[in-house]
C-alpha cells in the first residue's frame, strides 16, 4: 500500500476576515482527490500551504511522507509536477528554448517525455509562449508537470479555458498518469463535472472550511434526494436531512440513505447536487 501522498491535519491560517480553518484532508497514494469550491473559498490557499509558499498558522502538512516545513521539502518538490491556473513561463521563450531551462531545473527531466506530450497535444516548438491561446498555455503547462518523472500532480484550475474535447484528452492523459500506484493527483476545479468522471475522493471547501472530503463512490451512494411533501421532510430525523428547498408544491430534501424510513423512493444525486444543497439548501438541526 502507498504511503499517504497529502496529510493535512488541523491546517489554518488567517488573513483577517477570511482564512481556512482547521482543514483536515488526506489523499492516499495512487488516487485522485477533487477539490471543489467557489471562487474564493480557499483552494489556491490550500494549494500554496501545501507548497509551503504560504506559513500556515498552525496544523501539520506532509506531502509525500515529509514535513513541508523541513529543508528535506526541497528536495521532494523535484517529485511535485504543479499546474496553476494561470501558466508563468517567460514569455519570449518558445518550448523548445524553455525546455533547456526546465532541463536545468528538474533533476529527473526527460526530454522524450516532454515532446511526446508536445506532439500529443499538437504544441508548436517555435512559436513564443506569449502567442499561446489560453488552452495551450495550460496545455504546455500540464506537459511540463508530466516530464520529471512526478509524483504528485497538483492541478489548480489546469482543465480551465480548454474546450471539451480538449478536456476529455487531458482528463485522459490524468487518468493514465494514476495508473501507476505510486503517483497522486489534487485537482482544484469548479467544473464539477470533470472532477465526477475523474476523482476517487471529493472534497468541498467553502469559506476556507472543508465541508466535506470523503471517498466519491461512498458519498454517493450514501445520499439521496428525496422529493416529498412538506409534512414528510418534517417527520424525517434531522440527522438524516442535509439540507432541503421547499416550494409551494412540497420539497426536495438530500438525505442520509440510512436515514430515511423504507418505502421513500430516492434519487442518486451528483456531486454538483450535494454541494448546492449543503451550500443553498436549508438546513436542520
Amino acid at each position: 500500500m502507498s504511503e499517504n501522498a497529502i496529510e493535512l491535519r488541523h491546517v489554518s491560517r488567517s488573513f483577517g476576515d477570511f482564512g481556512v480553518s482547521d482543514l483536515n484532508l488526506t489523499l492516499p497514494g495512487g488516487c485522485i482527490l477533487g477539490l471543489m469550491g467557489e471562487n474564493g473559498a480557499g483552494k489556491s490557499t490550500t494549494i500554496r500551504l501545501l507548497m509551503d509558499t504560504l506559513r500556515r498558522d498552525g496544523g501539520e502538512i506532509f506531502v509525500l511522507g515529509v514535513d513541508n516545513t523541513t529543508p528535506e521539502f526541497q528536495r521532494v518538490k523535484q517529485d511535485i509536477g504543479v499546474v496553476l491556473d494561470e501558466a508563468r513561463f517567460p514569455e519570449t521563450l518558445n518550448a523548445r528554448e524553455l525546455e533547456q531551462v526546465l532541463a536545468l531545473t528538474f533533476t529527473n527531466w526527460e526530454s522524450d517525455t516532454f515532446h511526446r506530450y508536445m506532439d500529443r497535444f499538437q504544441l508548436p516548438e517555435k512559436k513564443l509562449f506569449k502567442d499561446f491561446s489560453r488552452g495551450m498555455k495550460m496545455k504546455l503547462a500540464i506537459a511540463a508537470a508530466l516530464s520529471h518523472r512526478a509524483r504528485l500532480l497538483i492541478l489548480d484550475e489546469a482543465t480551465a479555458g480548454l474546450d471539451p474535447i480538449v478536456r476529455d484528452e487531458v482528463v485522459e492523459v490524468f487518468r493514465e498518469f494514476v495508473c501507476d500506484d505510486d503517483h497522486s493527483i489534487l485537482i482544484c476545479s469548479h467544473i464539477v463535472s470533470d472532477l465526477e468522471k475523474l476523482c476517487d475522493y471529493a472534497g468541498f471547501l467553502h469559506k476556507g472550511r472543508l465541508l466535506f472530503c470523503e471517498e466519491k463512490d461512498a458519498l454517493l451512494e450514501g445520499c439521496g434526494l428525496l422529493s416529498c411533501t412538506a409534512g414528510q421532510l418534517a417527520e424525517l430525523e434531522p440527522g438524516a436531512v442535509l439540507g432541503s428547498v421547499r416550494s409551494p408544491y412540497g420539497a426536495v430534501a438530500l438525505v442520509r440513505r440510512d436515514g430515511v424510513p423504507a418505502g421513500f423512493e430516492l434519487e442518486k444525486p451528483t456531486l454538483e447536487d450535494i454541494i448546492l444543497f449543503q451550500v443553498k439548501g436549508e438546513k436542520h438541526a
